[in-house]
């Protein structure tokens, strides 16, 4: 996709995205046999719900019917919100996985594991688990330190520690 179609892409999306509370993570066009793929990933605080996607798909379709930015060639339209592996790349991102445990890679050399407790304007608290029965340390990152990042995905979280990592938000829709 040239610069010019991927900023025509986000100049022209992003407002539709913006006026349902959602942030525009991602819009990727990709070849696809003889058509292409227009990907467009879309978060925000809360989640996204899978109602959302299909309400902002139908208007996403519609903007790009009344446009050319696409151009003459088949697409095929996909609305959807970033998978468990997505890359941390932003201090959104980090908030949004507060009580999640998460590898990072850091800039200094070498890996941590740890379930970030914390996250503000320059980096975020982590709690780093003990290991051999010793208890778990809390560590300061600033985000320069992390060269990448991602979540976890645990299948075996005990239910306190799931209770513990939640939010406000989370408890009060129960």
């Amino acid at each position: 996709m040239s610069t010019t179609q991927s900023e025509r892409l986000r100049g022209l999306l992003e407002p539709l995205v913006s006026a349902r509370d959602l942030d525009l993570e991602e819009v990727e066009v990709t070849p696809a046999g003889k058509r292409r793929v227009l990907r467009i990933v879309v978060d925000s605080d809360d989640g996204v719900q899978l109602d959302a996607c299909a309400e902002l798909s139908r208007a996403v379709s519609q903007t790009l019917d009344d446009t050319d930015v696409m151009g003459q060639h088949p697409y095929v339209l996909e609305v959807t919100s970033p998978g468990a592996d997505r890359p941390l790349t932003e201090p959104r991102h980090y908030r949004r996985a507060t009580g999640r445990l998460i590898r990072a890679r850091l800039a200094e050399g070498g890996e941590l594991v740890a379930r970030i407790t914390a996250v503000d304007d320059e980096g975020l608290d982590v709690e780093v688990p003990g290991v051999k029965g010793r208890r778990p340390t809390a560590r300061r990152l600033a985000f320069d330190e992390i060269s990448k990042a991602r979540v976890e995905i645990e299948f075996n979280r005990k239910p306190a520690e799931k209770a513990a990592g939640e939010s406000d938000e989370s408890k009060e829709e129960a």
